[in-house]
């Protein structure tokens, strides 16, 4: 029995948090980019390893959320700073 998750990411700069974690993608994963988010999906024959799988990727995208948000801020800060000059 194969055991099946899906994690959705969305939002405008969600390919920033995605893409990055592409390269990781193990064999029982597969991420599909689409016009507002992402999609991974995981597939698994024993619970223990989808979780760890999950777990994984889950700690993962946090840091490239927050990476991605840093640089987000930077650019809009680097924007702004420009037009008041």
């Amino acid at each position: 029995m194969k055991i099946k998750a899906k994690i959705e990411i969305s939002g405008a700069n969600a390919d920033l948090v995605a893409i990055p974690l592409m390269p990781d993608n193990m064999d029982n994963m597969n991420t599909v980019i689409k016009e507002k988010g992402a999609v991974t999906y995981f597939e698994a024959d024993k619970i223990g390893s989808l979780i760890a799988s999950v777990d994984d990727y889950l700690m993962n995208a946090k840091v490239a959320q927050d990476m991605a948000e840093l640089v987000v801020s930077e650019e809009t800060e680097g924007k702004r700073n420009k037009k008041e000059e």
